[in-house]
């Protein structure tokens, strides 16, 4: 039975050059040949996962209205809550049967790149339940620094400067999402999936989830694999832009939730995405003349507004 690789990342937190060496290996033959990966020995508290499950509990459960109240399609920098079948993430499937709260770096609206109108840029919008603003945003910034740690990780066999990623993750787009899953038996169809078929567009995305299950990972020769939970890990998996930025070496896996029967879902990602301006192009070290770019260059904003506007309807030009 094929199951996705389980990586201890301790050693990038401790004085272990041989071991952090070792971690950054395992993390390049997980990125070449599945996209998608489980870490442990991360420093996300388990007591840190538990308030977020249970303000996330908390928040879904708000009388709709109450939730509309921060309701996503009415910015223009896409954060807030997202009701169900805001998103269809297979355009040939109905839309996807989850509801979300999207957040990310937050910059006032006298911040020079709110006042110019930057896509993706402004101040997030919480929901009015006690201690959730600190604790979320706290979580924003930890998650963050994780995210950053696998990236500096992967420079090695990239080669590119230990320090690429944090010069372009300075004042990131990244986004830190809460999903609802309900129960299958409420899809208004049979062909409605939790989330469908789908690549992540970003960077890398690190997932919390809960016990219920549904995450399923498609491999190279087009199984379906389950990915389930596991008790103190986050599911590591690459987007697209990552692919872009190695020409395929790192692949963006597709993958897909089907809700579970009978009970409710609940799950954590968080999206690592560079500055907006950043550019996003073939490393050098990614290709050779049996291997020319696949892609032309684009910048980070570019490119999640396209996918973006593929996703939500209300993204699209009229």
């Amino acid at each position: 039975m094929r199951t996705l690789p389980v990586i201890d990342i301790s050693p990038l937190y401790q004085d272990d050059a041989e071991g952090a060496a070792q971690v950054a290996d395992a993390i390049d033959r997980a990125c070449r040949q599945w996209g998608f990966f489980y870490i442990s020995g991360h420093p996300i508290s388990a007591a840190r996962i538990g308030a977020l499950s249970a303000a996330a509990e908390t928040f879904f459960a708000l009388p709709l209205a109450q939730k509309l109240a921060i309701d996503i399609t009415q910015t223009r920098h896409h954060r807030g809550y997202g009701a169900i079948a805001t998103e269809q993430l297979d355009p040939a499937l109905p839309s996807d049967l989850k509801e979300t709260f999207d957040m990310g770096l937050h910059l006032p609206m006298d911040h020079p790149q709110v006042i110019a109108g930057k896509p993706l840029r402004g101040p997030n919008r919480h929901p009015q339940l006690p201690g959730w603003e600190a604790l979320l945003e706290q979580h924003y910034l930890d998650m963050q620094a994780l995210a950053l740690t696998l990236l500096r990780a992967m420079t090695h066999a990239l080669g590119v400067p230990r320090d690429f990623f944090d010069q372009r993750f300075v004042e990131p787009v990244s986004v830190l999402r809460m999903i609802h899953y309900p129960p299958r038996h409420t899809a208004t169809s049979a062909a409605q999936q939790g989330a469908g078929a789908h690549t992540d567009y970003g960077c890398i995305t690190l997932l919390h989830q809960d016990q219920a299950g549904g995450l399923q990972v498609r491999t190279v020769d087009g199984q379906w694999l389950d990915a389930p939970p596991i008790e103190g890990t986050f599911v590591v998996n690459l987007g697209d832009m990552m692919a872009r930025w190695t020409n395929d070496r790192y692949r963006s896996t597709p993958h897909r939730v089907i809700s579970p029967l009978g009970v409710d879902r609940y799950s954590m990602p968080f999206f690592a995405e560079p500055h907006p301006d950043t550019r996003v192009e073939c490393l050098p070290g990614c290709q050779d003349a049996e291997h020319p770019p696949r892609y032309p260059a684009t910048t980070c904003a570019e490119f999640l507004l396209s996918r973006f506007a593929d996703t939500y309807a209300y993204r699209r030009p009229a």
